[in-house]
C-alpha cells in the first residue's frame, strides 16, 4: 500500500504561527516534531512508502525534515498551484500502477490512538482491495460546525453532511451514527480513477494531460499551463458523494485536525489548566498569577500573565496575536485585513526557510534592513542583482565563497565583502559545516521582492 499524502495548504487559521510559506504542517508543536513528520512515521509500517504531494515552495522543507526523521523511501508530485484534493489524489494515482492499493492522509492531523489508528487502517484495506472507496469516519466528541459529517450504518454511507449549525451538530451525535468526515481515504488507484471518469470526466481528462510521461523520477513536475487547466474540486464533491461504491470505517483513534489554537490548546493543556507552546526556541517558564486556562505560544519571550483567564496568546518575532478561547475561529478574518494591510506578514515569518538555508529579519527599519543567513553545507543562492539596495556581507563562522560580476573570492570568519547596487551576486558554501553571516542592506526599498534571479539550481527564475 502506498501512503498518498496531501501537503498542500497554507495553515492561516494558525496564523502567526503558521504562514504560507511556513504552513502549520512543517512547524514543530509536539516534542521538537512537525505534523508532517509525525504522519510519515506513523504510517512507515503500514505502508511500503510514501507519495508527497507537495507545492513546489515547500518541498525544500519536506525534504529537510524527511531527512530529520532517516526516511528516504519516498517520491514527490509536485504542483505549481494548488487545484484541491481531487486532481491532487487523481495525478498521484496516475503516478502509480492501477492495482496498487493508496492511503491518502493529508500532512497536518494528529492522531494520539496509534494502535486504534492501525485497526482502522487494517478494516479500510480489507475493503479496498474488494474494490471499494473507502473513507473514515471520526467519531466526534462534541457538535463541532467545522467539519462535514458522515452518516453510516455499519460500514454502508448512508449521506454526506455539510458543515452544520451546533443544534444540527448536536443531534448528529445524539443519534449516534454520524461521524466527522477526516479527509483520509482508502482504495486501489485504478478503481478511483474510473469513478472519477464517470463523474468528474473534466478533472480525470485534464489531469491525464498534465500527468509526465516519465515516472519512474522521485521528482513529478507538473507543468504550470497544465496544472491551471486542471478543474478545481474536493474529492467529496466530484466522487465520494456520488459514487456508488463507497464505504465507512468509523473510528475512534484521537484524532484532529488541529484546525485552531483552541484545537491546539485542547491537546496541549496541562494539569495546571495554562499550556505552553515552545517554537524554535527556549523560553523561560511564564509566570502566571491568578491566571488559569491560557495557551501561550513563544519563541523565547518571558511571558507574565495576571488575572486573565481563557486567552490565546501566540507570540512570534514580528507579530502577536491575542483571542478569547472559543474565537480563535475569526483568526481567518485576521489574516484577510494582514494581506491587505502587510502582506508580507501572512506569506513568511522573520525567521524564513529556503532551500539553501535559512534567513532571520534582525533589523527592518526605513533606509536599511539587518538579516542573519545561515547557509547550509554544499549549498548556495540563486546568481542575482537588485536594484534598489547595496549589500554588506560579514561572515561570523564557515567560509563565504562569494561571486561579485565574474570575480571569486573566499570570504572567511571576521571578513566582510560588499555589493553594490545592480552588480550581478552569488553566495555559496563549499564547506562542511553552516555558513552564518550577517547582512546589511542599505537603500530606499529592501523588499523581498527586489531580486532578479538570473540563475539558480532550485528553479525559482
Amino acid at each position: 500500500m502506498i501512503n498518498i499524502i496531501l501537503c498542500g495548504g497554507s495553515g492561516t487559521r494558525l496564523w502567526p504561527l503558521s504562514r504560507i510559506m511556513l504552513p502549520k504542517q512543517f512547524v514543530r508543536l509536539f516534542d521538537g516534531s512537525s505534523l508532517f513528520q509525525k504522519t510519515v512515521l506513523r504510517n512507515a509500517e503500514l505502508c511500503s512508502h510514501a507519495m508527497i504531494v507537495s507545492n513546489r515552495d515547500q518541498y525544500f522543507l519536506a525534504v529537510d525534515q524527511l531527512d530529520q526523521i532517516n526516511s528516504h523511501k519516498n517520491q514527490f508530485l509536485l504542483e505549481p498551484v494548488g487545484r484541491n484534493t481531487a486532481p491532487a489524489i487523481a495525478l498521484a494515482c496516475m503516478a502509480v500502477d492501477e492495482n496498487d492499493l493508496v492511503f491518502v492522509t493529508t500532512s497536518d492531523h494528529l492522531v494520539k490512538n496509534q494502535a486504534a489508528y492501525e485497526a482502522a487502517v487494517l478494516d479500510a484495506k480489507s475493503l479496498a482491495e474488494k474494490g471499494h472507496l473507502v473513507t473514515f469516519g471520526i467519531k466526534p466528541t462534541y457538535p463541532e460546525t467545522g467539519f462535514g459529517y458522515i452518516e453510516s450504518k455499519g460500514h454502508d454511507v448512508l449521506s454526506f453532511k455539510e458543515k452544520p449549525d451546533v443544534n444540527t451538530a448536536q443531534a448528529y451525535i445524539e443519534q449516534g451514527n454520524y461521524y466527522w468526515n477526516s479527509g483520509m481515504f482508502c482504495f486501489q488507484a485504478g478503481v478511483f480513477l474510473d469513478e472519477l471518469k464517470t463523474y468528474a470526466p473534466e478533472i480525470y481528462q485534464s489531469c491525464l494531460s498534465a500527468i509526465p510521461n516519465d515516472l519512474s523520477s522521485n521528482e513529478l513536475n507538473i507543468d504550470m499551463q497544465a496544472m491551471q487547466e486542471i478543474p478545481d474540486d474536493s474529492i467529496d464533491y466530484a466522487v465520494m458523494e456520488k459514487s456508488q461504491k463507497v464505504k465507512v470505517v468509523p473510528c475512534d483513534m484521537g484524532w484532529s485536525d488541529l484546525g485552531s489554537f483552541d484545537a491546539l490548546f485542547d491537546e496541549v493543556k496541562s494539569e495546571q489548566d495554562n499550556a505552553v507552546i515552545s517554537v524554535q526556541g527556549n523560553p523561560p517558564e511564564p509566570i502566571c498569577i491568578d491566571s488559569t486556562n491560557n495557551l501561550m505560544v513563544t519563541r523565547d519571550r518571558q511571558i507574565a500573565l495576571v488575572d486573565v483567564d481563557d486567552l490565546l496568546i501566540v507570540d512570534t518575532s514580528d507579530a502577536i496575536l491575542i483571542s478569547k478561547k472559543g474565537s480563535s475561529q475569526k483568526v481567518k478574518n485576521v489574516v484577510a485585513e494582514i494581506k491587505k494591510l502587510q502582506p508580507e506578514l501572512a506569506e513568511v515569518h522573520r525567521l524564513a526557510h529556503r532551500p539553501w538555508g535559512t534567513y532571520e529579519v534582525l533589523i527592518n527599519t526605513e533606509g536599511y534592513k539587518v538579516k542573519r543567513i545561515v547557509v547550509k553545507p554544499g549549498s548556495k543562492l540563486s546568481l542575482q542583482k537588485h536594484f534598489h539596495r547595496n549589500e554588506h556581507w560579514i561572515v561570523v563562522s564557515g567560509t563565504a565563497t562569494v561571486t561579485v560580476d565574474n570575480e571569486t573570492s573566499l570570504v572567511r570568519p571576521n571578513e566582510s565583502t560588499y555589493i553594490k547596487m545592480g552588480q550581478l551576486h552569488r553566495l555559496e558554501n563549499q564547506g562542511k559545516i553552516d555558513l552564518v553571516m550577517i547582512e546589511v542592506q542599505v537603500g530606499e526599498y529592501t523588499g523581498e521582492d527586489d531580486i532578479v534571479r538570473v540563475e539558480d539550481v532550485y528553479q525559482r527564475l
